[in-house]
C-alpha cells in the first residue's frame, strides 16, 4: 500500500524510521563522513550514500567539508533522486556525528524535511533490525531546488568580528582538552587554541552512547552557556560537530542560530596565536623561533641566516616571533621550542623534515661553527627524547 508520511520533528528514532520504512517520499541518505562505495559494507534497507567530503563539499577550498555553492548542491541532491516532497531522514555510522552537518546543509539550502535518525546505524542494528549490503543509487534525478538561506552558516570574517566585538554567543563544541590546549590538535600542523571570547560545550555532553539525551537534559547543557535570545555562533574542528550543537539546540527552542563552516580548523590557520604560549603558535611560528635560536647561538644573527628564515615563513611571522625570541631567556627558548613541538605533535610525525631546516640554516652563512654544532646536537637529543 501507498502512502506518504510528514515530519514533525528535527530527531526521528528507530522504531518510527522502521514503522515508516515503505513511504513513498521517504528517502534515507548514510551521511558516513569519509565513507565510500563497498559492497561489503552494510546500511540500512534502500539508503543511498550522502557523500559529504567529495560530492556535498567544495573541494577546491583547502579547509575540509567546506561549505559547496547552491549548484553543486542542488546538482548532486538531484542525482540522489531527492525532489522537493521528499521526507529525508539522515543517519551515521557513529551514532549523531557527520549526520547533523547533512541536516544542516539541508536547512542551509532552504529545505526543512530532513531529521536525523536519533543513535544512528548503532541504534538500528541494537535493536535487531534489517540490513543489507551497500548499493549504488542509480535511479531517476530529483527534482530539489537549493535555496540559500542567509544566516545559518557564517565564515571566517563573520566569525572574527563576532568574536572581536562580543556581537554572538561562540560556541565551540570540541572536547575540553582541545578548548583548553590540554592535546594537540587531531589535524597535522593545526596550533592548539580557541576562538577569543567563546565557551566550551563539548558535543558529546548532548549524547549518551551516540543518542541525544532528553529535550530536559539538552536544555539544562545549553542553559549554562547561553541564553535562548542570545545569537549563536556554533563551533568545532571543522564544521561537522558543531552541526550536532546546532541540532540540540534547535531542539530546545533556541531560534537564532548558526554555524562557522571552517571552525577552529580555519581559524587557527589564519590567525596567530598567543606569544607567551608556545602551545597556541602558528608551524611556521615555531620553526621562526627555533632557526632563531639556533641563528643565535653564538649571540649573532648574520644577514644570511635572516635571509634563510625569511625564505621559509613570512616576514610578519617573523617580526612577531622576533619580538618574543628577545625577551626570552635560554631557559625560556628552550621551554618554548620543547612546548611548540609537543603542540604541533612532531613526536608523532616526522622530525626529519625540521631538523633539515635548521642544519641548513646554520649553513647559510657558509660555516657551521661548534656553537652551531653543539646547539643542534642539543636539540635533537631533547626533541627526541
Amino acid at each position: 500500500m501507498s502512502f506518504n508520511i510528514n515530519l514533525n520533528s528535527s530527531i526521528v528514532s528507530v522504531e518510527w524510521l522502521h514503522e515508516n520504512r515503505n513511504a513513498d517520499n521517504l528517502i534515507v541518505l548514510d551521511g558516513t563522513i569519509n565513507k565510500v562505495f563497498d559492497i561489503t559494507l552494510e546500511q540500512i534497507p534502500n539508503a543511498r550514500l550522502f557523500d559529504i567530503k567529495k560530492k556535498f563539499s567544495d573541494v577546491s577550498n583547502p579547509f575540509p567539508s567546506a561549505f559547496p555553492s547552491a549548484e553543486q548542491f542542488q546538482r548532486e541532491a538531484r542525482n540522489l533522486g531527492i525532489n522537493q516532497d521528499s521526507i529525508l531522514v539522515v543517519y551515521d555510522d557513529k551514532g549523531i556525528y557527520s549526520s547533523a552537518r547533512v541536516w544542516w546543509l539541508f536547512k542551509a539550502f532552504g529545505f526543512d524535511n530532513v531529521a536525523v535518525l536519533n543513535g544512528g546505524f548503532p541504534a538500528w542494528k541494537k535493536v535487531g533490525f534489517d540490513t543489507e549490503l551497500m548499493q549504488n543509487y542509480d535511479g531517476e534525478k530529483g527534482d530539489f531546488v537549493a535555496n540559500l538561506q542567509s544566516g545559518y552558516m557564517q565564515f571566517f570574517q563573520d566569525t572574527h568580528y563576532a568574536s572581536q566585538h562580543k556581537t554572538h554567543k561562540i560556541i565551540d563544541a570540541r572536547s575540553t582538552g582541545r578548548f583548553n590546549c590540554e592535546v594537540p590538535e587531531p589535524r597535522a600542523g593545526l596550533r592548539m587554541g580557541t576562538i577569543p571570547n567563546s565557551v566550551n560545550l563539548p558535543f558529546t555532553d548532548l549524547l549518551d552512547d551516540g543518542v541525544l539525551k532528553s529535550k530536559k537534559d539538552l536544555a539544562k547543557a545549553f542553559y549554562m552557556v547561553a541564553e535562548q535570545d542570545e545569537p549563536i555562533i556554533f563551533s568545532c574542528g571543522s564544521g561537522l560537530t558543531a552541526c550536532v550543537l546546532a541540532l540540540g539546540a534547535e531542539i530546545s527552542g533556541y531560534k537564532n542560530i548558526s554555524v562557522y563552516d571552517g571552525s577552529w580548523t580555519e581559524y587557527g590557520a589564519l590567525t596567530t596565536g598567543d606569544m607567551e604560549n608556545p602551545k597556541t603558535w602558528t608551524k611556521d611560528e615555531l620553526l621562526a623561533y627555533i632557526l632563531l635560536y639556533v641563528s643565535n647561538s653564538d649571540l649573532y644573527e648574520s644577514r644570511r641566516e635572516q635571509k634563510y628564515i625569511l625564505s621559509r615563513v613570512d616576514k610578519h611571522v617573523y617580526k612577531r616571533v622576533s619580538g618574543q625570541f628577545e625577551i626570552d631567556n635560554d631557559y625560556q627558548a628552550l621551554h618554548n621550542i620543547i612546548e611548540g613541538v609537543k603542540a604541533h605533535d612532531y613526536f608523532r610525525n616526522d622530525l626529519v623534515d625540521l631538523f633539515a631546516d635548521i642544519k641548513l640554516m646554520a649553513f647559510a652563512d657558509g660555516e657551521y661553527n661548534s656553537m652551531e654544532q653543539m646547539i643542534y646536537t642539543h636539540l635533537k637529543k631533547i626533541l627526541k627524547d
